[in-house]
């Protein structure tokens, strides 16, 4: 069906049209829409920082968007407020496992570790300790015990450089090139023990 209208009578309909709506208002409708536009929220992301990252739980490795607000240019610290699946990541494509759509609880939790501890000797707590000193100590103690504990030959004689009396734990929230070189850098030192966060 064509329906012709004529500009004179499009502007008689528009100016019908806002009569109506003119008398509705004064029928306390307008108050109301008033009311409702006052409750309404604005978009909870709206100047949100937005962090792409890797979930932290297993080896699936999937995706994420972190959001936070927070000028750091004016020295606040950013505080993530929504944690969501990247949904042009191509693991996971958006989506979030249980333990994954509750990251945030995990980010806010107060049981968190948040910076390294060292439990001295014959000592019943832990105390902090800054990364140099952690780092530095765990290097010192590998060196100590590889220099110590490594099998250069075997009983044939033949090369093997086996380092057994430490083992080492990766983390599976890593990139392919992360792993790889991880891998890499553990055995180049002689550890066998070695495994992957993900068959924790």
């Amino acid at each position: 069906m064509n329906i012709q209208v004529s500009r004179r009578r499009f502007l008689q309909l528009a100016g019908a049209g806002a009569a109506a709506t003119t008398s509705i208002a004064a029928f306390g409708y307008g108050e109301a829409e008033a009311e409702v536009a006052a409750h309404v929220r604005n978009f909870k992301l709206a100047k949100a920082i937005e962090t792409r990252n890797t979930c932290t739980y297993c080896s699936v490795a999937c995706g994420i968007i972190m959001y936070s607000r927070g000028d750091l240019s004016k020295g606040e610290q950013a505080k993530i407020f929504h944690i969501e699946g990247d949904s042009d990541h191509p693991t996971n494509r958006g989506t979030l496992c249980p333990k994954g759509a509750a990251l945030l609880d995990l980010v806010h939790s107060k049981t968190r570790t948040l910076y390294p501890q060292v439990r001295r000797p014959g000592s019943d707590k832990f105390e902090r300790c800054s990364w140099d000193y952690a780092l530095d100590r765990i290097a010192r103690l590998m060196k100590d015990d590889r220099d110590k504990n490594i099998i250069e030959r075997n009983a044939d004689g033949v090369t093997v450089n086996r380092w057994t009396s430490t083992g080492f734990l990766a983390a599976s929230a890593t990139t392919n090139e992360t792993a790889w070189e991880t891998y890499k850098v553990v055995r180049s030192t002689g550890i066998v023990a070695f495994d992957n966060q993900a068959r924790v």
